[in-house]
């Protein structure tokens, strides 16, 4: 759960964010702008591949035909003017909108993938300096491993030299004490 404070360090830090990369490419998020006309521009847009719109428009269409050849309705006659002019202004519409929405959706794929590829290179630069830093790490353990050998060594060794030095200064007191005593008896 997020802290005021780390929510406050992030906003103090924005390189610390996982989202860093992609932060540039935000305004692109709205296919035609962030207005009210651009909403429905969008939704419409999404809404001519769906199968809703394409049964909705083959049921209009043959109601249409069937009106008109059944004569219920004269309105458009065969062979279906403004049936036709209906499908031209549609698509009169329809094709730029997909376009533009096609390449906004390219642009905001293209910024994002560059963004993606920061962030791999980012995460494989830190993975490199971590990687780093435990050969490091690893070198200076090694170090003071073989120091800390080399002084159990040296202690190792003065405690014998100490231990000799006691043995021949206690031989020495009791060589000096037996002909000290084998004196005062004479």
């Amino acid at each position: 759960m997020n802290t005021p404070t780390s929510e406050s360090a992030q906003k103090a830090d924005p390189s610390s964010h996982h989202f860093r990369f992609h932060l540039p490419h935000v305004h692109l998020a709205p296919v035609f702008g962030g207005d009210w006309f651009a909403l429905k521009a969008e939704a419409f847009a999404r809404f001519f591949g769906t199968p809703v719109f394409l049964v909705a428009q083959t049921v209009v269409v043959a109601i249409w035909i069937g009106l008109n050849v059944a004569g219920v309705f004269t309105f458009d006659v065969y062979p279906f003017i403004l049936l036709n002019l209906a499908f031209s202004l549609q698509a009169a519409y329809a094709a730029p909108l997909i376009l533009l929405a096609q390449t906004r959706q390219a642009d905001r794929d293209k910024a994002h993938a560059e963004a993606d590829a920061q962030h791999r290179e980012a995460l494989a630069e830190a993975s490199s300096e971590r990687q780093l830093l435990a050969a490091q790490q690893t070198a200076q353990l090694v170090e003071l491993v073989n120091q800390n050998t080399r002084l159990t060594e040296l202690t190792n060794i003065l405690s014998e030299r100490i231990a000799q030095l006691t043995s021949e200064m206690h031989s020495h007191v009791v060589a000096r004490g037996a002909s000290g005593a084998a004196a005062e008896k004479q």
